[in-house]
This record gives structure tokens, C-alpha cells and sequence, in this order.
């Protein structure tokens, strides 16, 4: 059996809402879609899902290869980066390659992922992330209470401009999440957009009045130093690493006590990437959290990791071209039998929005805004439909 050739479509989609964190408060509706198809001698295709568009310089490291030899892949791949490193849009190609072929390899293998690589059971625990910066106070307590009616007992709110708004936010998704349990976690992320003083700052005075499970991004990706400093100022946990790309970046974080928690997902390298990392951490004593992805794809990798502890879903509505098996219950992303990540491509939807690209609001990817790490560039009338703080 051979890998033949690839297929690389990209596409505009229309969320059914408004996305948006510190960084573009406003939030946007358009997003870009990625589908990668491995193709092979024998008619069965691997499929991923991502942003990866350099695949046909990173392609000849695999073609005429055994589709089943992923990691041998994985390797191959990356000593094909040696000298560009494994880095940017080079490292997402990477990772929709590698994923494709794990989805190729539990295909062939006619097993669900989850179940190929040793998941106990096709369930994994997650929490509610609105990335609802834009979203008005009545949208924003929909949003959770409808994770909530769906058993989700914890939630993240974007912060970081406001930070009375921060507290009234804080308390309408704790509301809207009691639905499920009387004591919901709580979690914040303000994207890098804080230096590490002010997020000891911002984060200590909401600590008086919520008890959070973790802060995420409080400072830069790379910045072990001020990750720590954090850790060890407030009484959460530090999350991060989501915008990091192989174990390489992540080691120092893991090395210095930087971060409590690691944010994983498909571009830490693909699922191989991505598995690495989370033994490494295991091997710490750091859980990690899968982030977010169109069709929950990357559940069944989360299912199969010792240390993962609940993975996030935003439901936005990104799957107007795909077809899933998996659904949200009990508080639980359910997982499927389908072979490989039981995601399809319904081609004549993708078409259309091929020859049709929907209308609306869009900047990809999110642009770091004015005043980040040097002073906070407030809020001003008509940025959020939320009600602003009155300045003091």
C-alpha cells in the first residue's frame, strides 16, 4: 500500500455567531476552513482538518511510503524541517499530515481512533468556552446555560479590558452554569494580552470574589518567567502553550514550573506532535486540556492520554461541510464508532462555499492589540454590545 497523493481544499465558513476574545473584542463571524485528504493506491483517503497550506512542499518526505508507518512519517517530516525548523506554517502542515494519517491508519485498522490508540472509552470530559468577548450578557448566559442543560460544569470567559465587566461576566456565566451543579468551575483567559504584573494585579482582585480553576495566557507563550511568576502569585492554575507548536517550546515551560496546565491540540505537530507533549508533561505531573476544533475531532486523542483532564468546546457552528460522530452528554463529548476520527466531507457543500464564500466579519488570525504588555487599552462605546464599566 502507497500514499499516491494529497488533496487540499480551503474554504470560508459562516459561524452561526460572533467570536472574539481581548485581542479583536469585537469578534468576528467568517473563519477559514481546511480539509486535507491523504490519498493512496487503494482508494482509502486519510482526513484532517486544519490550517496547514505549505502541504506540497512538506509531501515528497512521504510519497510512494506505507500510509501505516505514521510515526516513522512524523520523523521523516520533521528532519525534512531540520534546517526551517519545525515552526509556524510549516509546523501546522506537519500536523495536518500527520493527522490525516493517524485518521488513515485507524481506517485501515476499522477502529475509531480513540480505540486504535488505547482509550479506555470513547468519552471525554469538557467544559464551555464561548470565546465570547462580543457576545452580548444576554448571549453570553445562553451560551453556558446551554452548555450547562448538555451536564457541563465548567466554563471559560474571555477577560482583560474591563475589569468590572470581568466581574459581572464572571458572575452571569457562574449563574448560567449552576443550572448544572452548584459549584461550577470557573476559568479566565486573557490571551497574552497582560504582562505578568498586571495579570497578578487583575487576577488577585478577582480572586476576592470567584475561586478560578486556572488562568490562561496570562502572560507570553514563551515567557517561562513571567508564566511563573504568575503561578506562584495567585491562587489558580496557569495555562498555556496553546500558541506553541512541538514539545521543543513547550519543554522550557514544563523545565521552570511555568505552567500548571498545557493547552494541546492538532498544531503541537499533529497527533503525534500532540502526544508527545502530553506524555512529557505526564512525566511532570502537568495535566493537559485539548483546545477546541471543528467537530470535536480531537477527542479521540484526548480520550487516549493519562493526564488530560477536560477538553474544550465552543460550538460556534463550524461544521457546515462535515459530517461527525460524536455529540455532547452528561457533560461528556460521546464518541462514535466510526473508523479513524469519524469525520466525512459532504463535497457538495464544500463546493459551494468554494464558488459562493459567505459574507460577514473577518480577520485571521486574531491580530495582538494596542498597548499589550505595556498598558491596557480599554473598551470604548460601541466595541461590545455590553454595557461598559463607568471609569472611576
Amino acid at each position: 500500500m502507497k500514499i499516491t497523493g494529497f488533496r487540499l481544499d480551503t474554504y470560508m465558513m459562516r459561524m452561526d455567531r460572533e467570536v472574539g476574545d481581548a485581542n479583536l473584542p469585537e469578534g468576528v463571524d467568517l473563519m477559514p476552513g481546511s480539509i486535507l485528504r491523504i490519498e493512496t493506491d487503494e482508494g482509502v483517503d486519510g482526513v484532517s482538518l486544519g490550517f496547514g497550506t505549505g502541504i506540497a512542499d512538506l509531501f515528497p518526505a512521504i510519497e510512494g511510503r506505507d500510509p501505516r508507518d505514521v510515526v516513522a512519517h512524523w520523523i521523516r517530516m520533521n528532519d525534512w524541517l531540520h534546517k526551517a525548523g519545525n515552526e509556524g506554517m510549516a509546523s501546522l502542515s506537519l500536523g495536518a499530515i500527520d493527522s490525516a494519517l493517524w485518521d488513515l491508519k485507524a481506517k485501515l485498522a476499522g477502529q475509531p481512533l480513540w480505540r486504535l490508540l488505547g482509550a479506555r472509552e470513547g468519552r471525554v470530559k469538557a467544559y464551555a468556552s464561548g470565546l465570547d468577548y462580543s457576545l452580548s450578557d444576554d448571549d453570553l448566559f445562553a451560551f453556558y446555560r446551554r452548555m450547562a442543560e448538555k451536564g457541563i460544569t465548567a466554563g471559560k470567559l474571555k477577560v482583560g479590558l474591563d475589569f468590572d465587566g470581568d466581574l459581572r461576566r464572571l458572575g452571569i456565566m457562574r449563574e448560567a452554569l449552576s443550572f448544572a451543579t452548584d459549584r461550577p468551575g470557573l476559568m479566565i483567559d486573557s490571551n497574552e494580552y497582560w504582562s505578568a504584573k498586571q495579570a497578578i494585579r487583575w487576577i488577585s482582585r478577582i480572586e476576592e470574589n470567584f475561586d478560578l480553576v486556572w488562568v490562561e495566557e496570562p502572560a507570553r507563550r514563551w515567557d517561562y518567567h513571567g508564566l511563573r511568576q504568575v503561578s506562584r502569585a495567585i491562587k489558580a492554575d496557569v495555562a498555556s502553550a496553546e500558541n506553541l507548536k512541538s514539545l521543543h517550546q513547550i519543554y522550557p515551560l514544563l523545565a521552570n514550573d511555568a505552567a500548571d496546565v498545557l493547552n494541546i491540540s492538532a498544531n503541537h505537530s499533529g497527533v503525534t506532535g500532540c502526544r508527545q507533549i502530553a506524555h512529557a508533561a505526564h512525566g511532570f505531573g502537568v495535566p493537559v486540556s485539548m483546545m477546541n476544533c471543528q467537530a470535536n475531532f480531537m477527542a479521540h486523542v484526548a480520550a487516549a492520554l493519562p493526564n488530560h483532564n477536560m477538553m474544550e468546546i465552543v460550538d460556534p457552528g463550524r461544521e457546515h461541510c462535515l459530517t461527525f460522530d460524536n455529540h455532547v452528554e452528561d457533560g461528556h463529548i460521546v464518541i462514535g464508532d466510526t473508523p479513524g476520527f469519524g469525520v466525512g466531507v459532504l463535497d457538495d457543500v464544500l463546493a459551494r462555499l468554494q464558488a459562493d464564500p459567505p459574507k460577514g466579519k473577518g480577520k485571521f488570525p486574531f491580530p495582538r492589540r494596542e498597548g499589550a504588555g505595556r498598558f491596557i487599552v480599554p473598551l470604548k462605546q460601541g466595541d461590545v454590545p455590553w454595557e461598559l464599566s463607568k471609569p472611576n
